[in-house]
């Protein structure tokens, strides 16, 4: 980037036209595979699997459809887009190639794993999850969910429902309200896809990727939350501070990250974006791989 570009006042055009690399929002660049899914998580880091309104992160789905603003399709199973974009979710995660579960917001999200200990470290418990359940952090199917995780390992989704006693149809919502909380927090996570017939394997995060939660537990939180910040702004190019609270999950060491980085001469704070009311921040640099 030039120096005259470095200015307060930005382009809206100019931004998106970044966002266009970095978003794969471009059909040269789009994902078409899983070679190109992958290439696409490690670069951005963190990424949702469908478009949500109000989150601001790239999109797995709009990066196979390689251009901006893709409608969704009424008819979704017969959408080869979404298709792509469904089976890449299991593919990937369950081959080992990157992290994923329900964690920002409580959507589906993909982690690169070098950005993994940074996202564990602020999101994962730090504690024994018996303590939790004792000091009300944790809800009681929440805790069934992980017992019975921790005496019988890897569990399909109804042999785990049946061993917690949340298998009758009235109890759906409390089974996948704690599959969801415990998600959050990066107790489990899906482990396998089977087919025949479908379903998902669901494992301890802690147990499965235990060298990896042993790196993030030496990570200090405000070194997790820098890191975090600076690829996911370099990747989604500009946000305002609630986008980057909403991604590490705390206003404080949100607001450190982001001074931090400013003062490092990463990204501009209170800039004006032509055509968009508030002040934003800019990042000065993209992913590695799209400089």
């Amino acid at each position: 980037m030039s120096r005259s570009e470095i200015t307060r006042v930005w382009s809206l055009a100019h931004l998106e036209a970044r966002r266009d690399r970095t978003f794969r929002r471009v059909p040269s660049v789009r994902v078409n595979g899983a070679r190109r899914a992958l290439t696409f998580i490690n670069d951005v880091g963190l990424t949702s699997l469908f478009a949500t309104r109000g989150l601001n992160l790239p999109c797995l789905w709009v990066a196979v459809c390689g251009r901006r603003d893709p409608r969704f399709p009424h008819h979704s199973h017969h959408d080869p887009e979404v298709g792509l974009a469904w089976n890449l979710k299991d593919e990937l995660p369950a081959a080992g190639k990157c992290f994923y579960a329900r964690l920002i917001r409580g959507k589906p999200t993909f982690v690169a794993w070098d950005l993994f200990p940074a996202v564990y470290r602020l999101f994962g418990s730090q504690r024994d999850y018996i303590r939790e359940y004792r000091d009300g952090l944790l809800s009681p199917a929440a805790k069934a969910i992980l017992d019975t995780l921790n005496d019988n390992g890897p569990q399909e989704t109804f042999a785990l429902k049946l061993a917690t006693n949340l298998a009758r149809p009235n109890q759906r919502r409390a089974f996948d309200g704690a599959l969801a909380e415990l998600q959050r927090r990066l107790y489990v996570a899906m482990r396998e896809v089977r087919y025949d017939p479908f379903t998902y394997v669901w494992d301890l995060v802690a147990t499965r990727h235990r060298a990896r939660v042993r790196e993030a537990r030496t990570l200090r939180p405000d070194t997790a939350a820098r890191e975090l910040v600076r690829r996911y702004l370099r990747a989604v190019v500009y946000a305002n501070p609630r986008d980057v609270i909403s991604v590490v999950g705390d206003r404080r060491r949100a607001g450190n990250a982001i001074e931090a980085l400013a003062r490092a001469g990463e990204i501009q704070t209170d800039c004006a974006i032509d055509g968009m009311a508030g002040k934003w921040i800019v990042a000065l640099h993209g992913p590695s791989a799209s400089d």
